[in-house]
């Protein structure tokens, strides 16, 4: 081995340890931070409300205290819940999200990564099986065929296996199913557990690739001076098609053919329930039953996961490029400028005791009334009065009035020469025809009850004329009616 060599393995070495995936398992409090992640985040809950979060961690550790691991000063942290997540955020092994409107915590692919070594490592013995050394001779296989590009030889491949499955048909007909052996059963679920324990790091991985591509995308946008129209046409173009922008969204691309069938996830969800019902279950522990029946819904989980991080960076990027003006962001990045460069002078001439007077409002610009619209120019104006005299009342059409409302005038001189004391229907028998219409009865009945009427028990009967000339029957309560108003002193 030459030095050359030696030194770019120590390079990639000291590279690998220094993500954040192996920085976990090498800090201080490793099994402590291992422990409460694998507790307070599973596979049925991925996101936890901060609140929810600070509560749960700050009970673990009052438990571990409680039982004497504080002792040690390499076992337990300092310090309150939040400002161990806090720490856990900046390391990134934790990342807060919005989700509605809560505040939640998700692991980072780091983290899941972390989680599934240690799993992995502690779960128990890791075998040279059957069934593993077959995943990976049939994923060889599998590669080798799709690397052909020989249609004679891709051919007689298929055809070998279609003789390979017609004879196995044959055999199992003639001699039927031989049990397979428990052992090699609990060998294979041993090996789907390794395949599915990478599965929840890898949806991660796909996740915050989108999410580091929409930040890229962001801050690109931000520095870009070209034409807004180039901008918007480049940018909705990388929104809309989001998931092909990574490596590992392209990848994940193709594995969702695979996963998005719903029917599909149902029938793994099945088959798993099966696999559990089966006797060689037994043999496995309760975490590991527990692990197996999880699998359909880790998946179901990783795909929501990974599609809602693309519609949400989808929709970030789409928002930013409505509201980019590289104008207005070149003007705050100068006011920014101006404030650092003025925080700047002013701390380089000031003591650390100096006091400052705090900004309590920012400054108004002292301008008067603004028009609100410009369509015109005169002042506004108020109307004209409106006349008292009704003999500007101007009607052109004799119809229209007499379709009209009661004619008060008419009726109140008409009333004025009854006398005393009147009966309403006969006086509104009694009217011309021009007031006799079912309105007019209406008009008569609010002049009579504005004087002061009486009623009777009997019912009266009247006959009104329409302005065409049809006539209505109208009955109501008999009604003796005054000709003027009663004064307050009777």
């Amino acid at each position: 081995m030459t030095n050359t060599r030696a030194e770019a393995a120590y390079l990639r070495s000291v590279a690998a340890f220094r993500t954040p995936t192996l920085d976990l398992l090498h800090r201080r409090y490793a099994p402590f931070v291992v422990a409460v992640l694998s507790i307070v985040f599973t596979v049925d809950r991925p996101a936890v409300a901060v609140a929810d979060a600070h509560a749960e961690i700050a009970e673990i550790l009052d438990e571990l205290r409680a039982a004497g691991y504080d002792d040690d000063e390499r076992a337990l942290p300092s310090g309150t819940a939040r400002e161990i997540c806090r720490h856990w955020v900046r390391v990134g092994w934790l990342v807060p999200q919005i989700d509605g409107d809560v505040e939640v915590y998700r692991l980072t692919a780091h983290a899941v990564g972390a989680l599934e070594i240690t799993g992995r490592t502690g779960g128990g013995r890791t075998r040279v099986s059957n069934s593993r050394v077959r995943t990976l001779l049939e994923a060889v296989e599998r590669l080798a065929a799709d690397a052909e590009t020989d249609p004679q030889a891709r051919i007689a491949r298929l055809t070998a296996e279609r003789d390979a499955l017609d004879a196995e048909i044959l055999r199992i007909q003639a001699e039927g199913t031989a049990p397979v052996d428990d052992e090699q059963l609990l060998e294979e679920a041993e090996n789907v557990l390794h395949l599915a324990r990478e599965l929840p790091a890898d949806f991660a991985r796909v996740a915050e690739s989108i999410k580091a591509m929409q930040r890229d995308v962001v801050a690109d946008l931000r520095r870009d001076v070209r034409p807004t129209g180039e901008v918007l046409r480049e940018y909705l173009e990388r929104g809309q098609h989001v998931m092909q922008s990574t490596p590992e969204g392209r990848a994940f691309a193709g594995a969702l053919r695979l996963l998005g069938d719903p029917e599909r996830i149902d029938d793994l969800a099945e088959q798993l329930h099966t696999v559990l019902a089966q006797p060689f279950a037994r043999l496995m522990d309760a975490d590991q039953r527990a692990e197996l029946d999880a699998i359909g819904r880790r998946v179901e989980l990783g795909v929501l996961e990974v599609l809602t991080a693309q519609r949400r960076a989808s929709h970030v990027i789409t928002g930013q490029v409505r509201t980019h003006d590289p104008v207005r962001d070149r003007q705050v990045d100068d006011l920014l400028r101006d404030v650092m460069s003025g925080l700047q002078a002013w701390t380089s001439t000031s003591s650390a005791e100096a006091p400052v007077d705090p900004v309590r409002s920012l400054p108004m610009a002292a301008v008067g009334h603004l028009r609100q619209s410009a369509s015109d120019i005169r002042p506004p104006g108020a109307p004209a009065p409106l006349s008292d005299a009704a003999d500007d009342a101007e009607f052109v059409d004799a119809d229209t009035r007499a379709w009209g409302g009661p004619r008060y005038a008419e009726l109140e001189a008409y009333v004025a020469g009854l006398g005393d004391e009147f009966d309403l229907a006969a006086a509104f028998e009694g009217t011309a025809d021009d007031t006799r219409r079912p309105v007019d009865l209406l008009g008569l009945l609010e002049i009579a009850h504005r004087n002061g009427m009486t009623e009777g028990e009997a019912v009266s009967v009247v006959e009104a004329v329409r302005p065409d000339g049809t006539t209505r029957r109208f009955a109501f309560g008999a009604v003796t009616a005054r000709t003027s108003r009663e004064s307050d002193d009777d």
